[in-house]
């Protein structure tokens, strides 16, 4: 796309349209538009004409009814892969009589006769060979039901032995050689409604073990309240134990909570050392304060007997002996004085060092736990991070009447990155598009990893056209840094949708809006930014 704003392109394909002396029409404007653009003129999508196609179709039986509403949805939804899968399937609950009688195959050449079509068209190649009995089941058909019960059978659970007999009763039977249609329908309905209660099942059990996984939070939240610490760990597992779940939602969190029970290990351990370096402590003080009470006794009742030795000495002959057991016992009794005095001085400096331990290890869980707000791949915050950030911004916003616009991106062409070069690889374009948005963001902007290959940027003091400014400089940057995986460069680009917040919106609403612009920008035919 040309470095211009789309007001810009706007008006010089208006410009160009009179300059040519073309009728201004919603056609010529397209494509005047797309070529200033340099963007692909890609046919648009005819929604009215195929939604007339979808209500002329008959409806006489339940799946011709089913397959209808499947192709008014796509046509709806502007997907032509969901329009062709709908044909296609309607096809097979639709006898060739009833599809020629109702003028229905003759629809190409405009006038409703079928004869005149077959004979302006070239005959069709050859279908699979269809199953006897019903024209519009194939053997490859057959064998796609099959394999379809087969992906499903591990999501329903193994408990119910009858039910994993049943399964391989339907399988087998659908991929007999001279398979019974007529038989192989009994089974399907029979089978179709064991697979609701099944399905019930699991989402009942799922439903239940999220529950009671909640509850059990909910009660360590209530009985650690004075652990801070441990406040980190318990919004992990509940935003783990929030719907959508996702696997590497779950493995993030895991890998996190992982660091956080090694860490609180270590600070158990090193509490327990404490508290019985303590026990000793106090055991030794107390043996110390027995032994001086009783050296004291000892030196008391001595020196009761030298006193009296004393009184009853009648020459310096007599007293000399005394003061020397006087001398000796209060020397003694300084030594052990000053020998408790250093053991208890050498266990209280041991008890000090202990809690500088025990206050560096919870410092350090405080740590770990803040960072289960932030994606550990990319260093943005996560959705948790995000919700938090936006309760904020929402507040300044009431407070000062201050715009506030927010983008939702969605790198472009991600699973052909992960198919073609690896996850890994991958994961690195993830990291590479945060450190771009992070150098190119204001320091009041937040990044947000949204989930998945999308990303959420607030911005503050921002409108609606300054935010479509800053995720097209985004764009602008991302073509200059190019992403290197091994001795390759790599284009990273992405589309975006652009919401400022609205008076009395809330977040879900905003970050809806900007979520529906990013998808007509993808169908716009990406790396575009579009506003809502």
């Amino acid at each position: 796309m040309v470095d211009k704003t789309v007001p810009e392109l706007a008006r010089e394909t208006l410009k160009q349209l009179i300059a040519r002396k073309m009728a201004p029409t919603p056609a010529n404007y397209r494509s005047v538009f797309n070529e200033i653009g340099r963007l692909p003129n890609d046919p648009p999508f005819p929604l009215e004409e195929l939604r007339k196609i979808a209500q002329s179709l008959p409806t006489r039986t339940p799946g011709q009814q089913k397959q209808r509403a499947l192709l008014e949805y796509a046509v709806s939804q502007m997907n032509w892969r969901g329009v062709q899968d709908a044909l296609v399937a309607y096809g097979a609950f639709t006898p060739r009589e009833s599809v020629e009688s109702s003028g229905f195959g003759g629809m190409h050449n405009g006038n409703g006769n079928g004869k005149a079509a077959a004979a302006t068209h070239p005959p069709r190649p050859e279908t699979p060979a269809a199953v006897p009995g019903a024209p519009g089941l194939t053997r490859e058909f057959l064998e796609q039901i099959a394999r379809l019960i087969e992906f499903t059978r591990p999501a329903l659970g193994n408990d119910d032995a009858r039910f994993a007999e049943q399964t391989a009763e339907v399988i087998q039977a659908l991929r007999a050689p001279d398979a019974d249609v007529m038989q192989a329908k009994k089974l399907l309905s029979t089978y179709t409604h064991r697979v609701s209660f099944a399905a019930e099942d699991q989402a009942e059990i799922r439903s239940t073990l999220l529950h009671l996984l909640q509850l059990i939070m909910e009660n360590i939240a209530e009985l650690s309240q004075d652990d801070s610490w441990l406040k980190g760990q318990i919004e992990a597992l509940m935003q783990a134990a929030t719907p959508p779940l996702t696997l590497r939602r779950l493995d993030d969190v895991e890998r996190r909570l992982r660091d956080v029970i090694l860490k609180q290990s270590e600070a158990k351990g090193r509490a327990l050392e404490a508290q019985e370096e303590m026990r000793q402590m106090l055991r030794v003080f107390i043996e110390r304060l027995a032994a001086m009470s009783h050296s004291t006794d000892s030196f008391g009742n001595e020196m009761e007997q030298n006193a009296g030795l004393i009184e009853q000495a009648k020459s310096l002959a007599e007293l000399t002996p005394v003061l020397k057991q006087v001398v000796s016992a209060t020397r003694a009794i300084a030594q052990q004085s000053l020998a408790a005095r250093d053991e208890l001085q050498g266990m209280r400096d041991r008890a000090q060092e202990t809690e500088a331990e025990l206050v560096k290890l919870h410092l350090e869980l405080d740590r770990v736990s803040a960072q289960v707000r932030h994606d550990p791949l990319t260093g943005a915050l996560n959705r948790k991070g995000l919700e938090e950030a936006l309760d904020r911004e929402l507040a300044v916003v009431r407070r000062k009447d201050a715009p506030l616009s927010l983008a939702m991106l969605d790198i472009d062409n991600f699973k052909r990155i992960n198919d073609e070069r690896g996850h890994d690889t991958g994961d690195q374009a993830l990291s590479h598009l945060a450190k771009v948005a992070r150098d190119c963001m204001r320091p009041q902007d937040t990044l947000a990893r949204f989930g998945g290959e999308e990303f959420v940027i607030l911005m503050p003091d921002t409108s609606l056209e300054s935010g479509i400014d800053a995720m097209m400089r985004l764009q602008r940057e991302l073509t200059k840094q190019f992403f290197l995986t091994g001795s390759d460069r790599l284009l990273i680009t992405f589309s975006a949708g652009v919401a400022q917040l609205e008076p009395d919106e809330d977040r879900a609403s905003a970050l809806k809006r900007a979520d529906k612009a990013m998808y007509m920008a993808k169908r716009a035919g990406k790396n575009r930014v579009l506003g809502a």
